[in-house]
């Protein structure tokens, strides 16, 4: 078990390659105004974080299962799972919750939600550039899934059968995607919805449209993921 919640908000920000600036500028960008030095001493342990900074920091460390994570896996309906089982099980609670097959008939109706809607398309073709400023706010209800951070327009048809042409896909914010899910990309200056493919000797950007070639990731170029398409 980590020696304390610094501990494992350190280790887990180094999992995600990100720095303590960057994690402050994210608490920032949240509500949240905090120093890369602050974010220093929550990890050596000398001061910790309130508990909305700490909800805040899970949702930027990607930390789905609170509970599980800070306990190691020792407790709840969680025992004996490593990250990854645990990953794949609330995975599989979402699959449920966007079924609605099993949905608690006694709750009260789906609230409505603002999300920003980009309205340069991600190219699901040639490739465009997403301009991270350019979206508008909409509001949303039960049809698209809670994990949802974002929407954004296809354009292009090398998504095709499962993705069309101006059709709004909805995108749950995330730094890393597992080989073969499907998610928007920003790759040499341009934004992509593709299935994350591995190769022999690296990875590719796959289109479902057998008429497009994949495009094979260079080691010279970074590729940047922005999140998972979950609708």
């Amino acid at each position: 078990m980590y020696e304390n919640i610094g501990q494992m908000l350190c280790k887990r920000r180094k999992e995600l390659g990100i720095n303590q600036t960057e994690l402050a500028e994210a608490m920032s960008l949240r509500g949240f105004p905090v120093t890369n030095q602050a974010v220093s001493k929550w990890e050596k342990g000398a001061t910790l974080p309130n508990a909305k900074q700490f909800l805040a920091l899970c949702e930027i460390l990607e930390i789905d299962d609170v509970r599980g994570e800070f306990s190691c896996g020792s407790e709840g309906i969680f025992a004996g799972l490593c990250r990854e089982g645990r990953r794949l099980a609330l995975d599989y609670v979402q699959l449920l919750r966007d079924s609605g097959r099993y949905a608690n008939r006694r709750e009260e109706p789906a609230y409505i939600r603002s999300l920003p809607l980009y309205s340069l398309a991600v190219s699901a073709g040639t490739g465009q550039f997403l301009d991270g400023e350019d979206y508008e706010m909409v509001e949303v209800g039960a049809e698209v899934p809670d994990g949802a951070n974002f929407g954004v327009r296809v354009a292009g048809d090398s998504m095709e059968p499962a993705f069309h042409d101006g059709q709004t896909v909805w995108v749950r914010q995330q730094r890393s995607l597992m080989t073969g899910e499907i998610g928007i990309f920003l790759y040499d200056g341009n934004a992509y919805l593709k299935q994350l493919v591995a190769l022999e000797h690296s990875m590719a950007l796959h289109s479902l449209n057998p008429a497009y070639s994949d495009i094979v990731v260079s080691p010279e170029l970074p590729l940047r993921v922005l999140g998972k398409v979950v609708r």
